[in-house]
């Protein structure tokens, strides 16, 4: 299989997680939306364009902030309990795949923007066709929700890769597996790379969860890697999980949870003419 479609079904696993998606994933910090605002120049009333949406973690609270969203999601069965999630709210969820979606009007968008999604768009595409869907001046922002590993951090993580490793799934030794507080990848050289875009702004977020054990799986059972695992490679993971936390006088985990907010403005261009390349 080739490496494009590995990435294809990396994406579209998360189908599987439709049902439990809402209530594993972490909610983002609301110091997070409120600094991409001020960085896009955004007003309420303004139109934004998520990619990605999945169940609307990101979609909800910029909604309740008074912004009209259209929200493109893959899954079939994510933009359904999207819908339901944002019922009520000036959200339209349009079931398709970002690259091919065409709006019915003109109108350009005044924000695109992906939460924990950016990187599963195609990096021959993603920035001409973010491009082509804002206005004159408008902005495209990104973040993901990555694990990080501050010094002084729960021990657990680096403990169960001894089960990983005896499944064949282990972290390699490599420190970039490992990024501590600040040291998560930035796209700033891509972006303005493509010549569409200039970074205006980047802020790194931390925050911190404590799971027990059931809800630790749940939360990995909303990962590509876990989802598509093979079975019983799944079992004996999660069984060894809930042995070892279970066995914790507090039985649970610490997780700590690191963001880069990347916002970067629409520059004069002729998309058409420019090939992206990453």
């Amino acid at each position: 299989m080739s490496v494009k479609n590995d990435a294809m079904k990396l994406r579209e696993s998360f189908e599987q997680a439709a049902s439990i998606y809402q209530q594993a994933r972490p909610d983002y910090p609301d110091s997070l939306f409120d600094d991409l605002i001020h960085a896009a120049n955004l007003n309420p009333g303004d139109r934004l364009l998520e990619v990605g949406c999945a169940t609307g973690k990101a979609t909800l609270p910029l909604a309740k902030r008074g912004f009209k969203i259209t929200c493109i999601e893959l899954g079939a069965e994510l933009a359904a309990v999207a819908r339901q999630n944002l019922a009520g709210m000036d959200v339209d969820v349009i079931n398709g795949n970002f690259e091919d979606w065409q709006p019915e009007t003109e109108n350009g968008f005044d924000l695109v923007y992906a939460a924990t999604a950016w990187k599963w768009m195609d990096p021959e595409v993603r920035y001409r066709k973010a491009w082509q869907l804002l206005r004159p001046g408008g902005y495209l922002a990104f973040w993901n929700a990555d694990h990080v590993f501050p010094d002084g951090g729960d021990p657990f993580f680096r403990e169960i890769q001894t089960v990983y490793y005896e499944l064949g799934e282990g972290k390699s030794v490599d420190d970039n597996d490992w990024p501590r507080p600040g040291e998560l990848s930035e796209q700033r050289d891509e972006m303005e790379r493509s010549g569409l875009f200039e970074v205006v702004h980047l802020r790194y977020f931390d925050w911190e969860r404590i799971y027990d054990a059931e809800a630790y799986v749940k939360l990995l059972e909303t990962f590509s890697g876990h989802i598509l695992m093979e079975g019983w490679k799944r079992d004996k993971l999660f069984n060894e999980i809930r042995i070892r936390l279970n066995r914790r006088p507090e039985k649970s985990v610490r997780r700590h949870w690191g963001a880069v907010l990347q916002v970067a403005r629409r520059i004069k261009s002729n998309a058409t003419d420019i090939t992206v390349s990453v």
